[in-house]
């Protein structure tokens, strides 16, 4: 007997189930109310707003499509779905004619699964490039009767709707995955009702070129980056302020104001870090759990958390071990805040490498921050460091 796909198992429970009435939770919606003001100064954007409103740093303006979202059908149900991707091989989130795009490959998957076209509206915009830990969108779905058409059924469980479109999903690049999904109002925007947004951003500094595994998941940083002075620069930038300096042109943004509620530089491990020998005898769990003794690790490769790239005797990869590359040193620069401007967090990381290798001093961060134009800011690093890590929401409501 061959398993049963998203496809038979939609069909089975096509035929197990009864045609029932619409409950109150799918009745025709009011029109969407405003999220509720939280501590943030910050308004949530209006949907005028939103289309120029970076909530990723790396936005494409959106057209009309974006107001459609509120156009409800009584007999749909509406699902909140989050999404991994890798952003290389889209040319960004939103759907664009002939090429691929996050949306696009969603709205599929989902035609594939349900028979009928639906509409995605992400919570976030990501460029070409840009990666995300965690987008989220809503879709309305209409579970229709394959076997009597015009009949509808009650709607599918999330667990279903998360296997089904993955089951398609995967027969695509196999780059992007649903990781979770919910049943929400039917005036709820993936959109409109976020309350904070979290983006973190990859460096690798060192001398040694980036391996083949980085080269589309970090910046690279050839020179050595002074971290203390790229947390002093943090420091400056954290609050409500006009950030018209990281604002790119084209930002259809009201207002150039943003709360930035969260700006940080942490030295992390590399994703790709396979351990030495001797850090692997570090790492050996006595009794239980592994041990993973961060400073074993860092003294091993001759580097402090917040000290400048040196040369150690002690290091293996020095000794001329034939095939062994040199460690970069990772470091990731987290952003959060309810909203953020077109290319806002990229240009920002621009501006932390630019205090990291020297080139601008704290001083200089006040300067361009006070000056109010983008034309004052350095170069905004590149979309392959960028990831959206999280979109926050009160479900409760």
């Amino acid at each position: 007997m061959s398993a049963a796909t998203p496809e038979s198992s939609a069909a089975a429970a096509d035929s197990a189930s009864s045609k029932r009435p619409i409950g109150p939770s799918l009745a025709e919606p009011s029109p969407p109310a405003k999220v509720p003001r939280s501590s943030q100064p910050d308004p949530c954007p209006s949907p005028a707003e939103a289309r120029g409103d970076a909530a990723n740093g790396g936005e494409v303006a959106e057209g009309s499509r974006e107001e459609m979202a509120g156009a409800w059908n009584p007999r749909a149900q509406r699902y909140l779905v989050a999404v991994e991707y890798i952003g290389t091989r889209f040319s960004g989130s939103q759907q664009q004619p002939n090429q691929r795009t996050v949306v696009g490959v969603l709205e599929e998957a989902f035609h594939k699964f349900i028979g009928q076209p639906v509409s995605i509206f992400c919570s976030s915009r990501t460029d070409a490039g840009v990666h995300a830990l965690s987008n989220v969108c809503h879709v309305d779905v209409e579970r229709i009767s394959k076997r009597k058409p015009g009949e509808v059924l009650p709607p599918h469980e999330p667990g279903v709707v998360k296997r089904a479109v993955n089951h398609f999903l995967q027969k695509n690049e196999g780059d992007i995955m649903v990781t979770d999904v919910c049943c929400v109002a039917p005036d709820f925007h993936a959109r409109y009702k976020a309350l904070e947004r979290t983006y973190h951003y990859r460096l690798l500094s060192g001398s040694e070129p980036l391996s083949v595994f980085e080269k589309s998941s970090a910046w690279h940083i050839a020179e050595d980056l002074n971290v203390q002075a790229m947390k002093k620069a943090c420091s400056i930038l954290v609050g409500h302020h006009d950030f018209s300096s990281f604002r790119a042109a084209g930002c259809q943004a009201n207002s150039p104001m943003r709360t930035l509620d969260e700006l940080t530089v942490t030295e992390v491990f590399p994703s790709m870090f396979f351990p030495s020998s001797l850090e692997r005898s570090d790492m050996e769990p006595l009794d239980g759990p592994l041990i993973y003794s961060r400073t074993s690790v860092v003294e091993s490769s001759g580097k402090g958390s917040d000290a400048s790239n040196t040369t150690s005797e002690s290091r293996c990869e020095s000794g001329g071990e034939f095939g062994k590359r040199l460690r970069h040193r990772c470091f990731v620069v987290t952003a959060r805040a309810r909203s953020f401007l077109y290319h806002q967090v990229r240009l920002m990381v621009g501006l932390l490498k630019s205090v990291g290798t020297g080139d601008l001093t704290t001083a200089d961060v006040e300067r361009i921050l006070n000056s109010k134009t983008v034309t004052a800011a350095p170069p905004m690093a590149p979309a392959c460091g960028l990831y959206l890590a999280n979109v926050k929401y009160d479900l409760s409501i």
